[in-house]
Parts: structure tokens; sequence; C-alpha cells
């Protein structure tokens, strides 16, 4: 992409709006930013004067960042805003809002809680159009529009959240240098990936660290993999009615996917320290098997955050690399993939905030915070050459080219079954008891 240069009535409208140019990240017209985004947005909205209360979740470093980003908003629109968070900053919410003193815009990463929020009409809903923008403009767009759709006091579906900045579950990590070595290819598929797991222990070597623990959450990790598999097995309806309970939680499709997971899991031969160690290695050591020397495993399935576990000075791209985990050649239900992320609402009527809601839609907001670190989005429009790192632009792209996307399943699940008893049942199937034990023992468990 050509560097873009902007006229002056940009850099007047900086001057105007209190903003100075040392204040931005990166100066404007400079680089290969959309800058004609940053000056058609600052050439329709004159709001000066104007302030918005902003209240997410981003705290230290991820606060700088988000900062970064609405220097922006303010300079190009005139908006001063006041962004704030707070450590529990849902409950924090809950409580400003219920008082009848919620932020003017909000962000969180639970679409439940917002979905709460909505029915008790506590949450504005958005242009109506904007569903329409969401579906054109980012990959899996119509998975993002339902994400932040929800029925209203009225009982009325609308889209009331705004999907901004994502996070991506569905990576396989691996050495590179482990992989040459062996003379493996990276899978394209599941079936592929399910080779690749039989050849290795042909082979002699070992496939996969999984580790469940987690402390008091011990069991999560293998929930993020059976949400993958149903993925990968059935079409995105039957996941969607899982979550929601239109269906039970031990229904035959999703007995088959928490099976799928023990094809991995509960083969010895398959995860290091045999299928009895999966439930006690602690999850954060999981992935260090694939450095040591001789590899202790090839694979570790994990989301993006991993890396923060990774043995000291381990560089992304080299020692350590991911790919995406793949689907079924054979099941045709696209490229979905399983992920996070969070989503940003309106609380007070504001021509401030709906400007703000605007701003998200531009490439330039998306681009700065990208151009950094510890930010993806699945918005089409943007540079993904801009990534701070080739990491980043990897997962930009998975993202990018999903045709499905859905948010973690246990977090759109009641707290006592998503936190709770599913996350206890996966200890209990990797040590021994059956998928159908253990589904009926959750779907007893499910709020009446």
């Amino acid at each position: 992409m050509k560097t873009r240069l902007i006229v002056s009535t940009a850099v007047l409208a900086l001057a105007a709006s209190g903003a100075l140019a040392q204040d931005l990240k990166f100066p404007v017209g400079e680089g290969a930013f959309n800058w004609d985004s940053y000056k058609a947005f600052d050439e329709a909205y004159n709001l000066d004067g104007q302030t918005i209360t902003l209240f997410g979740p981003w705290r230290g470093e991820d606060q700088v960042l988000v900062e970064s980003m609405l220097a922006y908003f303010e300079a190009a629109s005139g908006v001063t805003v006041n962004y704030s968070s707070s450590e529990g900053y849902e409950q924090q919410l809950i409580i400003d809002a219920e008082a009848g003193s919620p932020p003017d815009v909000a962000v969180l990463p639970q679409p439940g809680l917002i979905a709460q929020l909505a029915a008790k009409g506590l949450v504005l809903p958005l242009a109506p159009e904007t569903t329409q923008w969401l579906t054109d403009n980012y990959g899996a767009g119509a998975s993002w529009a339902a994400l932040g759709t929800y029925p209203g006091a009225d009982g009325t579906q609308a889209l009331y959240a705004f999907p901004y900045k994502a996070d991506v579950k569905s990576l396989v990590w691996y050495s590179p240098e482990n992989f040459e070595d062996a003379g493996y290819a990276i899978p394209t598929t599941m079936e592929e990936l399910k080779a690749l797991t039989e050849k290795i222990v042909a082979d002699g070597g070992t496939p996969w660290c999984i580790g469940l623990g987690s402390g008091g959450a011990t069991g999560w990790p293998a929930t993020d993999w059976v949400e993958d598999l149903l993925l990968r097995t059935q079409p995105a309806d039957v996941y969607d009615k899982w979550t929601s309970h239109q269906i039970p939680f031990n229904d035959p499709a999703i007995v088959a996917a928490i099976d799928e997971f023990g094809w991995f899991a509960k083969t010895d031969a398959n995860v290091a320290g045999g299928a009895a160690a999966v439930a006690s290695t602690d999850f954060r050591d999981s992935p260090k098997g694939l450095f040591s020397s001789p590899p202790q495993c090839y694979m570790h399935r994990q989301a993006s955050f991993i890396p923060s576990f990774f043995p000291e000075g381990t560089k992304l791209g080299t020692d350590a690399d991911f790919f995406y985990f793949p689907a079924y050649a054979g099941k045709d239900l696209g490229s979905p993939v399983l992920g996070a992320g969070t989503l940003a609402f309106v609380m007070k009527e504001s021509e401030a905030a709906r400007a703000f809601i605007e701003w998200l839609k531009t490439p330039i907001a998306h681009e700065v915070w990208m151009a950094q670190t510890g930010f993806v989005t699945p918005f089409t429009g943007v540079n993904r050459d801009l990534y701070g790192s080739e990491a980043l632009k990897k997962q930009g792209e998975i993202l990018a080219n999903a045709t499905t996307f859905r948010f973690d399943g246990s977090d759109l699940m009641p707290g006592a079954v998503g936190a709770g008893t599913f996350w206890t049942a996966m200890v209990d199937y990797v040590s021994g008891k059956s998928a159908q034990e253990v589904a009926d023992t959750v779907e007893a468990s499910w709020p009446k």
C-alpha cells in the first residue's frame, strides 16, 4: 500500500482539537496507514468541546496502547475521551449501570454479560446499517454481527455491540527446527494433522504436549479443544444451540466432539507423559516440551497468549511458530476459527458516543494499534503489512480468511457450567470416564 499524504485540513484539525503532533504515536500522513480513512472521518465530524467517558478492560500497558488509538479519535473528532478501568471492571460496570450512572461507551470481553445488560434496557441499539457493515467488512462477518446481536428489553433482536480487537484460539504451536529435522510438513487439513500425529508416534516421537492444570480453573484448556473440534465436526448452528442450551450438553454431537479430543489426549503414545499426565500437567508448563532436546513433543494446541509461557529468549518465527488448527477436508465446514475478543457498546445517548462507534469502522482505528503489539482484527480493509510482528500478521490473516468465527463457548454458558462443571468434567474424562458419562454430568448441572 502506497503512503497516502494528508492535505493541510487534517493538520489544522489536529491543532483545532488541541492534540499536538507529538501526542500521536505515528505522524499523520506518514507510513503505510490508511490516512484517507482518517481524513474522511475528520471531515465528517466536528464535535469540538464534547466529551465521552469510556470504560473498558485495558489496564497497564494495554491502557497505554488503547489510549494511543484514542488520541487519533480525539484529534479527528474534537471529542475528549476520559478512559478508565478497574480490576473488577465487569462488576463495576453492572453497579454503575444499575445505579443510573453508566459510562457513555463501555467495552467488555463478555458478550453474555452485554446481552444481560441489553435485556435490561441498559444498552442502546447501534445503527441498523452496522450489521451489514460488519457482514461486509469482517472475515466471517455474519458471525461477528451475530456475536453483538441480542434481544432488548422488549424482546426485539438488535445489534448492540461492535466487536473490536480479537483473540485467536485455533492455533497449533511447534518448533520449526524440530519439524525440519524430522522432515514433517505443516498439515493443512484435520486428516493430515491426524496422519502426522500417527507418523510421529511411528517414528518414535511424541506428537502432543497437553496440560489441563490451572489451579482452581483446572480443566479449562480442554474446553477449548472440544469447542474447536465441535466447529470442525458440526455446522456452526449446532455450536450455537449447544452454548445456548437449545440442545442438551449430552447431545450425540457434543459427546462425539469430546471423543474427538480423546483421540488426541487419551492415547498414551500421543501425549507427553502419557494420558495420565494430561490432567496434572500445568497448562503453563505444557508447551515447554516443544523446546527440550530431544523434543518431548512436537505440537501444542493453545491460544495466541501462550508464548508468554515459552522459555525466556524464545523467538517467534524461528524458535517457535504456529499454524491454523485445520478443518476436515471431507466435512465441507469451511475454515472455522475459535476465539474471543472485546465488544464496544453505547450506554448513554450522545452524538460523540455514536461517533466513536463509527470511528471503529475506520481502518486507521485498527491500524494504529495493529502497528504496535497485542492486537489482531478480522477487519479485511486494513493493511495487514502494518502488524507489529509476523506472528500477529499471521493471526490477522487467519481471522480475515475465516468462514465462521465463534466466541469461546464456555464463556457463553452459565458460569456454573462454563467455569465449573465443564472444567471438572474434562478432568474426569481424561482421568478415565467416558464422554457420555461426563456430558451427562454437565447436562444435569445446567441451571434450570
